[in-house]
């Protein structure tokens, strides 16, 4: 039987996002990555110029907004399309001004709320990959497979101190071993979903693993489950 919701989960830079795109990409899976859409809010929120700590204009934006994410529609190495209210907002989203509001937008439970259930829609559409911190425990609770991947809060750090250093940006490991850790207690500490562990779902541990090796263990684990 054909998996129609594959639900992955983990903390920061825990490898959900790159394995979640690439193995989206072998089964010919939406990839949806849910944090775009608490950034989507946060644009909209900064270009409208509405305060990001005016919690209740905030969660206003968020159940007003329509929010679509679809496969890429321009070839510019988009990993999908994310549309708010009908724009193409793909890249608008990755700003610095975006980076510094998303964190605490994605607090507000109100908001939390408004684009679980839009996240649900876009599901819906089709077979899909998703992406998150609360999707098997929340967004999906009944999704056909559930996966959560982690990594030592060391390891992960490591990871986005590579990531930086890609780009050809200069970073400090340490400021990043403290901005993940201080993520890690954001999210699980939270009241509104915070980050947690299916009761049902597979843990997968990659600290020693590379990429290629967690796509083909995920692998043998879904064709297990089909």
């Amino acid at each position: 039987m054909k998996l129609a919701t594959i639900a992955i989960d983990g903390p920061a830079a825990s490898g959900k996002s790159t394995i979640g795109e690439l193995l989206a990409r072998h089964l010919d899976y939406l990839y949806f990555d849910t944090g775009v859409m608490y950034r989507a809010v946060t644009w909209a929120a900064l270009a409208r110029g509405i305060p990001i700590e005016d919690e209740a204009a905030v969660t206003e934006l968020a159940e007003q907004l329509c929010i679509d994410v679809v496969p890429p529609t321009v070839d510019d190495e988009r990993q999908y399309t994310v549309l708010a209210d009908g724009a193409d907002v793909t890249w608008a989203i990755r700003t610095p001004e975006v980076n510094a509001g998303v964190s605490p937008v994605s607090a507000y439970p109100g908001v939390r709320r408004a684009l679980v259930a839009q996240q649900r829609r876009v599901a819906m559409g089709g077979p899909v990959v998703m992406v998150g911190r609360d999707i098997g425990t929340i967004v999906l609770p009944n999704a056909d497979f559930k996966l959560y991947l982690d990594a030592s809060v060391e390891e992960r750090a490591r990871r986005r101190w590579r990531e930086v250093r890609a780009r050809g940006e200069e970073a400090d490991y340490e400021p990043i071993l403290i901005s993940v850790r201080r993520r890690d207690e954001i999210d699980s500490s939270r009241d509104a979903s915070p980050l947690c562990v299916a009761d049902d779902a597979i843990v997968l541990d990659t600290t020693a693993m590379g990429i290629e090796k967690v796509l083909v263990q995920v692998g043998r684990l879904i064709e297990e489950q089909e």
